[in-house]
């Protein structure tokens, strides 16, 4: 098997949810991990704290972001085993936050 990054982004214009529908959010995040768990393909994942900030250049500069223009914020990742990139593409449609906006970005880890 082969270790897949799932990159969760938000949309930040989207309405604010009331307190029942983020613990309803939670408790569907959390019934994911479980079933990835159970199946054994889970390796990691967290949320990440906002704001970001991002170094580059040769002369290291420090900005705000990332992508500040953007609407969409990277909110955490997953790292997850699957066969192929394939699967890792379908294990990543039972995403809660999708119905509400939010992407998947899915990437294969390379080993070196």
């Amino acid at each position: 098997m082969k270790d897949f990054m799932f990159i969760f982004r938000g949309r930040t214009d989207r309405p604010e949810m009331t307190p029942q529908e983020m613990q309803n959010n939670m408790q569907q995040w959390f019934a994911w991990i479980d079933k990835l768990k159970k199946k054994n393909i889970y390796v990691a994942g967290e949320a990440l704290m906002q704001p970001g900030k991002v170094v580059k250049g040769e002369q290291p500069v420090i900005t705000d972001g990332p992508f500040t223009e953007s609407k969409e914020i990277v909110g955490g990742f997953f790292v997850v085993k699957a066969n192929s990139f394939e699967e890792a593409l379908e294990l990543a449609k039972d995403c809660p936050d999708l119905p509400r906006g939010g992407t998947v970005e899915v990437r294969e880890v390379m080993k070196f």
